[in-house]
Order: structure tokens, then sequence, then C-alpha cells
């Protein structure tokens, strides 16, 4: 079989031409009307969706091969590039910046092995204008196979950004049997607590079982963990509200949500707090997950909305279904998921969940007002072909990005 891993959210391909079809397409560069997959059924009619454009953010910037997330630093309209290499650059939050500045050079340390391995997740704390700490995950290069997550202190602001040589606290470590599905966002809510995703350990199938075993470690789970007060000794505490505090049969008390293949991106709605999950699927379905706590989302007993193991007639009993879920049809693999836009840039598209897939670079989006687990909301779409996205992001102000793996930064506008 030619089977190729060509993405680094973990979808597998069964050939690798399937993965390259739609990242030869072009970017449209005029206004795209959204055409909706299906009848729009929330009363909203075809007329009034939400028509975007995708553009060049940063024409000035040299591309930079894969890059894996963008924040901007609240206040001083910087923005953070992570790269899959092991770097963290930085550059003004302006269509003219035209250079980058090294915030961080990890590359020694940070594993490449494979092409799903690599510095994955980059958030910034909350107090970061206080206390300068910027959080990373990131697959380490020495030693046996493990997933990293750190805290790092930085100094100085803007081009003067850096962090301090030697500050890299470790918060915990992940042993990891495979080179794949690694999972890899890390974000803090609303609530002040560290979420960090991560995939089901790798293979296919899931052959250990990880996504319905909370005992043994975090993989196939998202975890909930406090940093507020983290030190060598004590790089974090666990929340007395999580859904397994107590580690009742043994549960592992970080864990704030399972049953998840790999979670290529969430995000916490800046408007409501939800979180919206997008996770990696297998062979045949991506899915969209609302967050919930304590929630099963059920692999590798189902894939989307379809049961995998058995293939019919599987248990469902206490799984939480996707909110909406989409198939590998016209070369699509693997989902990315994005952000509930609340800009102002494109009023039309407030309110809505814009997601892309890695293979054919499609861009979609539903309206999150009445979404639901099960209740598959109507979708539309925003761009029909692309390249090949590797992350989506928002800034300060609200407004999306697309980072695509080639190293172009795209920016929606009406």
């Amino acid at each position: 079989m030619a089977a190729a891993r060509c993405l680094l959210a973990g979808a597998l391909v069964v050939v690798i031409s399937a993965c390259s079809s739609g990242g030869g397409g072009n970017t449209p560069s005029a206004g795209l009307t959204a055409t909706p997959e299906r009848q729009i059924t929330s009363g909203t009619d075809e007329a009034t969706q939400p028509s975007v454009h995708f553009e060049a953010a940063f024409p000035k910037l040299q591309p930079v091969e894969r890059p894996t997330a963008l924040v901007e630093v609240p206040d001083e309209h910087w923005m953070l590039l992570e790269l899959q290499d092991g770097r963290i650059v930085g550059f003004p939050n302006n269509s003219a910046a035209s250079e980058y500045t090294t915030v961080w050079d990890n590359r020694a340390n940070t594993s490449r092995q494979d092409n799903e391995e690599g510095l994955l997740g980059l958030a910034l704390d909350p107090n970061f204008g206080s206390n300068g700490y910027l959080y990373v995950y990131y697959s380490a290069a020495s030693g046996n196979r493990r997933t990293v997550l750190s805290r790092l202190t930085t100094t100085g602001h803007g081009a003067s950004l850096k962090v301090v040589a030697g500050s890299e606290l470790v918060i915990l470590e992940q042993p990891q049997p495979y080179s794949n599905h690694k999972g890899g966002q890390i974000a803090f809510g609303p609530d002040g607590m560290l979420y960090l995703g991560l995939g089901d350990g790798g293979s296919e199938g899931d052959p250990k079982g990880n996504g319905q075993d909370i005992t043994r470690d975090w993989l196939g789970s998202i975890i909930r963990i406090d940093v507020r007060d983290a030190t060598a000794a004590h790089p974090y505490a666990i929340p007395a509200d999580n859904p397994f505090a107590d580690g009742p049969d043994g549960a592992r008390p970080e864990t704030w949500a399972y049953g998840l293949r790999n979670p290529w991106r969430f995000s916490f709605d800046t408007a409501t707090g939800a979180l919206w999950i997008g996770d990696v699927g297998g062979s045949n379905w991506e899915e969209v997950d609302i967050g919930q706590r304590g929630a099963n989302y059920g692999w590798n007993v189902m894939e989307g909305f379809q049961c995998l193991q058995p293939s019919s007639g599987c248990n469902q009993g206490g799984l939480v279904l996707p909110v909406t879920a989409y198939s590998h049809a016209e070369g699509r693999c693997a989902i990315v998921g994005g952000y509930v836009y609340r800009g102002k840039a494109i009023p039309a598209l407030a309110g809505y969940y814009v997601f892309a897939d890695y293979c054919s670079g499609v861009v979609q989006a539903f309206s999150v007002a009445g979404a639901a687990p099960g209740s598959k909301p109507a979708t539309t779409t925003l761009r029909a072909r692309g390249s090949q996205v590797s992350s989506l992001a928002q800034d300060a102000s609200g407004e999306l990005y697309l980072l695509d793996f080639d190293g172009k930064i795209e920016k929606l506008g009406p």
C-alpha cells in the first residue's frame, strides 16, 4: 500500500496524491461567496451567508517552512509564529512587516524524526504582560520518545522580545509509543486553567486502546491543569473541579475529556467561553466536538457518527456525539480545528465556527447558535480549494488567519 503520513495532524492517506490534489490549487484572490453544502435550515437564506476574501496577511515576509501556530502579544501588536522545526519568530502585526526576529530557537532539542513530530503548541500566559511567561509543547529530541509541555520566561518587548536562556521549566512529559498523533494544542481557558490536547499515541486504529483508557496516561485526552504557581518541585496543581480530580477507579486526575483520536486544534469562544474541538479522524470521517467536562467522545469505538469497533451495533452508551462530521470525499483527509469568529471586519461571519481541511484546503463554517452534540448544523463553504492548511489563528482583535504548510499566512476579510 502506497501509504504516506502526509499530515502533521495525523490522518493516514492511502495514496500521496490524495494529500497533494488540493495543495496546488490557487487560493482565491477575490471575494468568494460562501455556498452551503446543504440547504440552510436555521431560518437564514443563502443570500445572507458570509462572503469572505482570503489575502496575504503579511506579503513582505518571506515564507517560512511549516508554521504550526500564530499568536499575538496583547497590547503590543506583535505576532509570534511557531515553526515545527523548533523555533518561535516574531514580527509586527502590520501588513508592511518584512523581517522576523528570533524569539526562541529550540531546534537542537526538538525531534523532527517524523512528519508529525516537532514544536506543536504555543500559548501566552493570561498575565503575560506582567510575568512574561509563554508555554510550548514539543517532541523531545533526546532520550525515549516523548512530548514535553514547558514554561519559558521572556524578556523585552516587540523586536527585543526573547526567551531567557536556561529559563525552561518542564511542566510535564508524556511518553509516546509511536511517531504520530501528538495533538499539541495548548490554550488557557476563561477559567485561567491550562488545557492541553493529546492524540492517542499513534499507529493506526489506536492499537493500545488509549482513547478509552484514562488510567495509564493522558493520550487521547484533553487535560486541564493549574500552572499559576508552578515551580520545579510542584510544576502544576489539579483543579478541584476536574471531573476525575479524586482519581475514581484509577483515572488520571488531570483528565478533562477523552475519547479523542488527535485533537488538532481547539479553541475557546471569546464571547461564550465554549470549547470547540477539531478531532482528526481515521480512514473516513473528520469531526467537530463541543467541549464538555468529563466527556467521552468515542474514539476508537466510533469515528464521527459511525461505529468503528465493531463496525456496526457498537455500544454508544455514555458517548458524546460530534456536533458535525464530514467525509474524506473530494480529497479531504484531516480537520484543522479553528475559531468562532468574533472579529469586526466580517459582520456576516459573527458567531460562525470556522475550520479547515489539511489536504484539500477547503475552509468551512457553521453558526454556533443552537449547535449541540448530534445537531449537524448547516455548513457553509468559505473556500472550496486551497493550499495545505496547518492551523488557523486568531489575533487580539478576533480576526482570523490561515497558516499554510508552504509558509504563507492568509487573513480572512470581507
